[in-house]
């Protein structure tokens, strides 16, 4: 399920819980919410930029760790292995 992010409409009306964004489990389909749970303050639904990975899912060390296997085009119809197990280097013989 998604996690939807809320904050007090207006920090004059809000409690501690909605003063500061929050975040919300919904389903997608889920109306949003319009009341905080805590003090029934308006809230608005905030836009914010999905999380990040901290890590970088498609280095070398990492797909090797998961058991892929990464090539990378050195020339035409030529790959060089970068991680994982397999022949070291990969050709098409069609080019």
């Amino acid at each position: 399920m998604p996690i939807y992010e809320y904050r007090a409409k207006c920090a004059c009306n809000a409690c501690d819980y909605c003063r500061e964004p929050f975040e919300v489990r919904q389903k997608i389909t889920d109306d949003p919410l319009q009341a905080c749970p805590h003090c029934g303050a308006e809230l608005v639904k905030l836009i914010s930029t999905p999380g990040a990975p901290r890590e970088n899912i498609l280095s070398p060390s990492n797909l090797a760790e998961k058991g892929f296997t990464q090539y990378k085009r050195s020339g035409k119809g030529h790959y060089e292995k970068t991680a994982g197990q397999g022949p070291d280097t990969l050709h098409d013989h069609r080019s």
